[in-house]
């Protein structure tokens, strides 16, 4: 496989640059980036949108799952 060097990543970036023009690179970067964190969330199970558990458990003993919310009652 062959390296990718200082000169390869300048010379790609330059392309990108006469392609794209410099009004669309922030653009671009932006998207970019949501999208790489966009797919990390969804490798990891992390969401935004998801808010917590509420079980009632039968065993009070159990340990909680993580993210899950618990109540405790006082008798």
């Amino acid at each position: 496989m062959p390296n990718i060097g200082p000169l390869e990543i300048i010379v790609v970036l330059i392309i990108v640059l006469i392609v794209f023009g410099p009004r669309r690179l922030p653009e671009l970067g932006r998207s970019l980036g949501k999208g790489i964190r966009e797919f990390k969330d969804s490798l990891t199970g992390h969401d935004e949108d998801e808010e917590p558990r509420e079980i009632e458990r039968v065993n009070a003993d159990e340990k909680p799952l993580e993210g899950e919310v618990v109540h405790t009652r006082k008798p």
